[in-house]
């Protein structure tokens, strides 16, 4: 696939043969309840069940898979507090290279084990975005290691877009198919799988008000970058690509955004309702149906339930 052309679908289709030995086909999950509640028939694709407890583990899997063998001596560097870090540390380990992780200093503990288990090492850094990015650059600089953006690439987004072909082939015939949106990369892939795959299907992809950049960018048809995002999805607060704008601008229908309180009570009812771990981030689209009954009422409705990876210690509801 070339570095610098919108993914097309057999570039999804290599990039889904290149990452199934590594990565689990994730269940699509039902619940009367949940659809009693909101007056819609959902299916989940969890990929809170999936390596790493997240979808991110696809995009950095196709990233680094495709890497030649002598092209991964030197290892692979990122800069994540998250998900991105836990899939780029897993993902070089199965490719028997080496990970470089730029964390936040605050960054929660558990991750940081998380990271630290899959052999990664990890440079800390002050907990801002110019920080990271200069740490990284540094980090590449001194060691040669291939930087792995956590979005802003297009072998992330043919990975991530393998959750929604999964998805559309398990369960076809969805009215729309939703993600939450930060980066975009999922957004953007599933976009891209929605369109090739089932292009009678809507994607509608869903934010935090407080954190709403890709929602002003999508209705001002410019990219603006987030500003102090102040949101429970740690998963969403940043700003959305340039290349994964663009891919949005063209095949997503709406971009809903939502409350914190609405935020909180969408993924409590996904754990009272459903019994499953799911992060903030990704109730963010459930609670966007929740929120508006009568655009989703009646319909089939996929949403992909981005990860479970949640600190016990500190959760938003008693």
């Amino acid at each position: 696939m070339s570095a610098e052309k919108i993914p097309s679908m057999s570039d999804i289709k290599r990039a889904h043969q290149r990452i199934s030995p590594y990565i689990l086909n994730t269940p699509v999950m039902t619940s009367h309840s949940v659809d009693d509640i909101t007056g819609a028939e959902i299916f989940f694709k969890c990929e809170n069940f999936q390596k790493i407890g997240a979808f991110k583990m696809r995009g950095a899997t196709n990233v680094i898979m495709s890497q030649r063998p002598e092209d991964r001596t030197n290892g692979f560097a990122t800069h994540s507090s998250g998900n991105h870090a836990q899939a780029v540390a897993l993902a070089s380990k199965l490719a028997g290279s080496k990970a470089y992780i730029v964390m936040p200093k605050n960054a929660p503990e558990v991750k940081k084990k998380a990271v630290a288990g899959y052999g990664a090492e990890i440079i800390f850094c002050e907990p801002n975005e110019k920080a990271r990015e200069e740490t990284c650059d540094r980090v590449v600089s001194e060691t040669g290691a291939t930087f792995v953006h956590p979005f802003d690439n297009y072998g992330i987004i043919a990975g991530q877009a393998t959750a929604a072909k999964e998805f559309i082939e398990d369960q076809p015939n969805l009215d729309v198919m939703m993600t939450p949106v930060g980066g975009g990369g999922l957004g953007a892939g599933s976009a891209l799988a929605v369109n090739y795959l089932s292009p009678s299907t809507d994607m509608i992809l869903a934010e935090p008000e407080n954190a709403n950049d890709a929602w002003e960018s999508f209705n001002k048809g410019e990219l603006i970058p987030v500003k102090n995002p102040d949101t429970i999805a740690d998963g969403l607060k940043t700003s959305v690509g340039v290349r994964n704008f663009e891919i949005i601008k063209q095949h997503v229908k709406e971009i809903y955004t939502v409350t914190e309180e609405e935020i909180v009570d969408a993924m409590r009812m996904i754990w009272e309702r459903m019994k499953i771990i799911i992060e903030p981030s990704c109730a963010v689209p459930v609670a966007a149906v929740l929120k508006h009954k009568s655009v989703f009422a009646s319909k089939k409705v996929g949403i992909i339930i981005t990860g479970g990876n949640v600190d016990l210690g500190n959760l938003p509801f008693k």
